[in-house]
């Protein structure tokens, strides 16, 4: 399908990340630690030619100072989309607000939340 970018940006590199999460779930399946499915995410994304960074370092603005704490995206993903990985049984709405401070904090235009902790892979997309 095609989207108006304006409604969906980012939707073509959206679709390579999520292909590539669907390519690892259905390789290694549920059942693995995060990092198991991180590190098979970072050779789809080397094999397709996809741009990344892993562990991204960002600061949190508060008011007039940057606090002392970084959050770490587990993925940044063509320099504008946040991946966070999840192997749990269920998502929380935690999960759901994690995505989002990060993507405010980040500047990032959409994030994206796999979980690989389900039979079938879940992802959800959030645009700021």
């Amino acid at each position: 399908m095609n989207y108006p970018e304006t409604k969906y940006p980012l939707q073509k590199e959206t679709y390579e990340i999520i292909g590539a999460c669907m390519e690892v779930h259905r390789n290694l399946g549920h059942g693995f630690l995060e990092i198991v499915y991180k590190d098979a995410l970072e050779y789809e994304f080397l094999q397709n030619g996809i741009p990344y960074e892993h562990e991204k370092k960002y600061d949190v603005n508060y008011k007039d100072i940057v606090l002392k704490h970084k959050f770490y995206a587990d993925f940044v993903v063509y320099d504008k989309i946040i991946l966070e990985v999840k192997a749990t049984n269920g998502v929380a709405t935690d999960h759901f607000t994690r995505v989002i401070n990060y993507l405010a904090a980040s500047n990032c235009k959409i994030g994206l939340l796999v979980n690989f902790g389900e039979a079938s892979l879940y992802h959800k997309r959030f645009i700021l």
